[in-house]
């Protein structure tokens, strides 16, 4: 028996962008260990978990609500690439530009799960958190 959340295709999309922001983490230097290695993959980390969270079978506001999490962590991952890139810890453009590209991608599908989540919620008659763009 699988869990739902391992049937979701953003789901699966998250564990792929963990995988370039540890190939991102570990070109970052040693110096950076314990605070901008660790804070990028403790985001990344947390956008999987937040979608795997949501699809507990909770209420639709609620389901909402996780997904603003993951998103939230996904533009704290964008962050800090952008702090990554301006201190030069990475000289591999090509890579910094692949792992801004796959968090657009992701991106787009968490807020696309999202609307899709919050339009089932006001069918239902639901209260929503509002239909701000976190990106």
């Amino acid at each position: 028996m699988a869990y739902k959340f391992e049937q979701l295709d953003v789901w699966k999309l998250s564990l792929e962008y963990i995988d370039s922001i540890y190939v991102l983490a570990a070109q970052s230097p040693k110096t950076e260990e314990h605070n901008l290695k660790s804070q990028i993959v403790r985001a990344a980390t947390s956008i999987s978990l937040n979608i795997a969270e949501d699809s507990t079978g909770q209420s639709d506001a609620e389901q909402a609500r996780f997904l603003g999490f993951a998103i939230r962590s996904l533009i704290e991952t964008v962050a800090c690439q952008h702090i990554i890139q301006r201190r030069g810890y990475i000289r591999d453009e090509s890579l910094l530009k692949k792992v801004y590209e796959d968090s657009q991608v992701l991106a787009k599908k968490l807020q696309a799960f999202r609307k899709t989540v919050r339009q089932y919620q006001v069918r239902e008659n639901t209260p929503t958190y509002g239909d701000e763009d976190l990106i």
